[in-house]
């Protein structure tokens, strides 16, 4: 597995279904490269509506909610645009609509990387493997390659909205089968902890999460071959040029 530096790299989006994902997936890769000046960017498919377990809590008032959480948790890792396409949580399905909203984003922020969540089943992951986090990583594949790169997919928003076609170089999904790259988050280890803890309502007060997060981002890092102590993200890196 190579461990990552992302030499000039300048911009990075990343695709997700719902708030707090990408903070379990990839808040200190993140964290890295905007530490390294990459500008970075969220898109978030899904309102979170389905979220959390009070009762009381009506669905509007969550979503409204997992919002404000998840502009919170991206700016504990330096992220200032947070994109929110508002599609209904735990009912996603790989649409040509879904396609066109994330092709729209593509070509509005126009990165040479975008991250993902993984369109492949994972048995060992299933927790990875919600259905929104399928379509999603479906739907962003295919927004990445061949939507937003053809100018005659979703002509009007070209016609309409002047959004030029945007060719991605590279395609980062999380939470893969096979995956092929590291990066080493020990630096930051606490920066994507305070980014989950601002998800509290879905994770609490959050004492759950260090010995979790340590469990899994050592077992990435030994698997990438970093030394005693270090933590990594790990993923599944696919070129597309």
């Amino acid at each position: 597995m190579t461990v990552e530096d992302s030499p000039g790299i300048e911009r990075v989006l990343v695709v997700c279904a719902h708030p707090d994902d990408v903070d379990f997936g990839a808040a200190g890769t993140v964290a890295t490269w905007v530490k390294a000046g990459v500008s970075v960017s969220y898109c978030i498919v899904t309102d979170g509506d389905a979220g959390g377990s009070d009762p009381t809590v009506s669905r509007s008032d969550m979503a409204a909610l997992r919002r404000l959480e998840q502009i919170a948790a991206a700016s504990e890792v330096g992220v200032q645009e947070v994109i929110f396409l508002g599609y209904p949580d735990g009912r996603l399905e790989v649409s040509m609509d879904l396609r066109r909203d994330i092709t729209r984003v593509i070509r509005q922020c126009r990165p040479q990387r975008i991250v993902a969540q993984s369109p492949e089943r994972n048995w060992d992951r299933i927790y990875a493997c919600h259905p929104d986090h399928l379509a999603a990583g479906e739907a962003a594949t295919c927004a990445v390659y061949p939507d937003s790169r053809n100018p005659f997919a979703f002509p009007e928003l070209l016609a309409n909205e002047g959004l030029e076609p945007h060719t991605v170089d590279e395609l980062w999904l999380m939470a893969p089968k096979d995956p092929d790259r590291a990066v080493d988050v020990t630096e930051v280890f606490d920066v994507k902890l305070a980014a989950l803890r601002s998800h509290r309502s879905q994770v609490g007060e959050g004492e759950h999460l260090e010995p979790m997060l340590r469990d899994w981002l050592t077992a990435n890092a030994n698997a990438a071959g970093l030394g005693a102590g270090r933590l990594a993200e790990s993923f599944r890196v696919v070129k597309t040029t």
